[in-house]
């Protein structure tokens, strides 16, 4: 493959100890009594966590964990783009290209990579074996250098779509993605159809300003309720990361408890982990997507899309987007369009309304969401 080079993750020592001594050093706000959650990230269990990741957490072990993974970089355009490329088991391995969002990095992929590749290690059908794509998103963890500019949703769409047409050959692929993952999906789709052969997404970036019809169903009235409560309540980060990102972060940049918290409250809320945030996540996993944010410093280039998308509009090209397209209905999931207001905007096929899981889905229900991938793209093997 031209340009590519083997990448393995291997974190300073001194970058490490840093860490420590910052952690040490922590200044912990005061919060309102008895405030737990109810504005923003719980003081006591902060200070739990953060002692672990001080004192207990192992970070050689998650790292050995993601080197186990074939993993690469390449530059495209200003980006050294870093991707793992894993091969699939099976008669047929069919290319897919898994996208995630903020404030999530490739780690997220961890548990749902070998179930993909391998599908009989875990009691599946070999038949159903992908090839496994997973990049990390420009300007985050691990696709980040300090100056680097900045990307959005418009410029990973087409990184990604040179990723697998031209450095690694794929002619035709399916593809996955949930939060900015599912945008950039979507934009694939629209601009360039011919080289997918059918999409699956975990999150529907429709847009509200066309969702609304004159009279809508039952379902789709209790879906803008929903939106509308989502907006005014849950929405606050998306107006500090899209309109003044880089005030954002000074601290978070500085201080690795400012960031844990700061990222910690989006697995908690977007979750179906009913207020217990370990229950769905081991401290390990959480730790890991902090650690990484941490040691790359990427946490102010992740905030871009969020900026692109306030500032230059809708990413994802007006029209119905005609590729076959699936979707894992997951109940904790931060948006959730019914399939009537979906059907407006995708071609799908395929609908998969799932008992449990949230935003999160490839960490926190890795089954789920691989058996739903393998029989969403089943009709798209031989060709």
């Amino acid at each position: 493959m031209p340009g590519v080079t083997p990448f393995r993750l291997q974190v300073d020592e001194p970058v490490l100890d840093d860490l420590r001594r910052r952690l040490e050093s922590t200044r912990w706000p005061d919060e309102p009594p008895g405030a737990g959650w109810r504005y923003g990230t719980d003081v006591g269990y902060l200070l739990d966590l953060v002692a672990y990741w001080q004192d207990g957490f192992d970070w050689r072990s998650q790292e050995a964990r993601l080197n186990e993974f074939r993993q690469f970089t390449v530059r495209l355009g200003e980006v050294d783009l870093h991707f793992i490329h894993e091969p699939g088991r099976g008669p047929d391995p069919l290319p897919l290209l898994v996208t995630h969002g903020w404030p999530s990095s490739v780690w997220e992929f961890y548990k749902l990579i070998p179930r993909l590749t391998d599908p009989s290690r875990f009691g599946g059908d070999p038949a159903d074996a992908f090839t496994v794509v997973a990049p990390s998103l420009p300007g985050y963890p691990l696709s980040f250098r300090p100056g680097q500019p900045r990307c959005g949703v418009v410029e990973d769409t087409e990184t990604l779509r040179r990723l697998m047409l031209e450095t690694l050959g794929y002619r035709r692929f399916v593809a996955h993605g949930g939060d900015w993952g599912a945008f950039i999906t979507a934009r694939l789709a629209a601009l360039h159809p011919d080289c997918l052969h059918g999409i699956h997404l975990t999150l529907l970036p429709v847009r509200r300003d066309l969702a609304r019809p004159a009279e809508p169903t039952t379902a789709e009235r209790a879906y803008h309720a929903r939106l509308e409560h989502w907006l005014r309540e849950e929405s606050g980060y998306i107006w500090i990361q899209g309109t003044k990102p880089q005030t954002l972060a000074f601290g978070l940049a500085d201080s690795p408890a400012g960031l844990a918290g700061w990222i910690v409250e989006k697995f908690r809320t977007w979750s179906d982990s009913e207020g217990q945030l370990e229950r769905v996540f081991t401290r390990d996993e959480i730790l890991t997507n902090v650690t990484l944010y941490w040691v790359t410093g990427a946490i102010g280039a992740s905030f871009w899309p969020y900026y692109q998308r306030q500032h230059e509009g809708w990413p994802v090209p007006e029209g119905r987007i005609e590729v076959p397209t699936g979707h894992a209905d997951f109940p904790r999931e931060i948006i959730r369009p019914p399939r009537e207001v979906a059907e407006r905007f995708f071609n799908v096929q395929h609908w998969t309304t799932m008992p449990r899981g949230g935003h999160f889905a490839a960490l926190e229900t890795p089954d789920l969401l691989a058996e739903d991938l393998g029989v969403c793209f089943r009709r798209f093997r031989g060709r």
